[in-house]
């Protein structure tokens, strides 16, 4: 097991042999990371390809791989949702991931609009 560049968590998941040789600039596969989550429900072109549903258990992370399964946990409540990455973002300095308008319903942020997180990557 390897510790993660950024958050030195070594809860690894995924075996050595099937994470990714890449690290990734907030979290690593099978790691843990935290920051402010925002959410968005426009219409609008994806980066994976496709047209944004905001009915989906999607979000918008900057460096990890379309397909990536992810743990969203809001720290204010402590509700969580898996999410998969399918769009790049969010483009405001200090936030690590932007959800879809569904998945920030099921962890009760849409009130707020923007909260603090726990995040931990699951693998594809």
């Amino acid at each position: 097991i390897r510790d993660c560049k950024v958050t030195g968590v070594h809860t690894c998941a995924l075996p050595i042999s099937r994470r990714k040789a890449k690290s990734y600039s907030s979290s690593c596969s099978g790691g843990s990371s935290g920051g402010l989550a925002s959410y968005y429900w426009q219409p609008q072109r994806v980066a994976s390809g496709g047209w944004f549903n905001p009915n989906a258990m999607t979000a918008a992370h900057k460096t990890l791989p379309f397909g990536t399964k992810v743990r969203v946990t809001n720290n204010h409540n402590g509700r969580s949702v898996v999410v998969t990455i399918n769009d790049r973002g969010p483009y405001i300095k200090g936030r690590v991931i932007d959800l879809s308008s569904a998945a920030a319903g099921v962890i009760g942020m849409k009130g707020a609009g923007v909260v603090p997180i726990s995040m931990s990557v699951l693998g594809r």
